[in-house]
């Protein structure tokens, strides 16, 4: 199998950087990408005969993704990459309704928009594309929602762009990870705590949240299982155009198909402290 040039957005931590070094040691050329990425590019060889190499890139301004598809471009000789996995994201926790402007299109320029304009620009030289989404795509929770409405965007985003580009040769697959050990749940609730103290209606869901973690982490899987799916869509002559990791959330995914949806409300409300009693001190 010849090398690969394989671009790992949001490759800097958790799930990017497992599956960078996945396919690092698979004797793959890896540029781990993101806004965490040293200026200088430092290349890392690793067991397996394959590289990781920095690659500054902030999908959400135009102007790195450029200097980005630059710098991969003089450093392949002109080959420019075969794969892109596209894991940039984060996570905004608040309600709908005290959520800033602002906020919501930040959470959509990076989740999103971000993740267009960044494969758009490379897939001039690209073979083959890759998404991570999440579970968050099928599954729905409160305290949530404009991070579930950005990985519900990139499922159709996914199979529209599947259609689009099969003609070109081109293999498009999403990557759904469950709940996964890193540290992308512990930001999204130290945000939750801040939001929490600067004063709101839903101080109870905020604090709620904070319990949950424990609840989550114990649920969480490793990076291995993220990993073990990104190097097979990435790396399988035929890809399947959905993964689960691990493939045990196939199981909550079918469960909320099925459970009526004043059910699921239900136990989500409930776990995450959106009842009367909670919130307003009423039965």
């Amino acid at each position: 199998m010849q090398p690969s040039v394989i671009v790992v957005t949001g490759g800097t931590s958790g799930i990017g950087l497992a599956a960078a070094k996945a396919l690092a040691e698979k004797g793959h050329r890896v540029f781990v990408a993101g806004r965490r990425a040293s200026a200088d590019a430092a290349i890392v060889e690793v067991a397996g005969g394959g590289t990781l190499e920095d690659l500054p890139l902030d999908v959400s301004k135009n102007e790195s993704i450029e200097a980005a598809l630059r710098i991969v471009t003089e450093k392949t000789g002109g080959h420019g990459v075969d794969i892109l996995i596209n894991n940039a994201g984060y996570a905004t926790a608040g309600p709908i309704l005290e959520m800033s402007e602002e906020a919501l299109r930040a959470q959509f320029e990076t989740n999103v928009f971000g993740l267009i304009a960044v494969t758009k620009r490379f897939a001039e030289a690209m073979i083959e594309r890759k998404n991570v989404g999440s579970v968050s795509g099928r599954i729905p929770a409160p305290m949530l929602g404009a991070y579930h409405a950005t990985k519900y965007a990139l499922e159709a985003i996914n199979d529209a762009m599947r259609m689009e580009l099969a003609a070109f040769g081109i293999d498009v697959a999403l990557v759904d990870p469950g709940t996964i050990k890193t540290e992308f749940a512990g930001v999204t609730i130290a945000e939750a705590v801040a939001h929490q103290e600067r004063g709101t209606r839903y101080g109870a869901a905020f604090a709620n949240i904070s319990n949950l973690e424990s609840r989550f982490g114990a649920l969480a899987a490793s990076t291995k299982h993220t990993s073990r799916a990104i190097l097979h869509a990435a790396l399988a002559n035929r890809p399947c155009t959905r993964y689960v990791a691990p493939r045990r959330f196939w199981l909550a995914i079918v469960l909320f198909t099925i459970v009526p949806a004043r059910i699921y409300d239900f136990v989500a409300r409930s776990a995450f402290g959106l009842t009367r009693k909670k919130l307003l001190g009423t039965t």
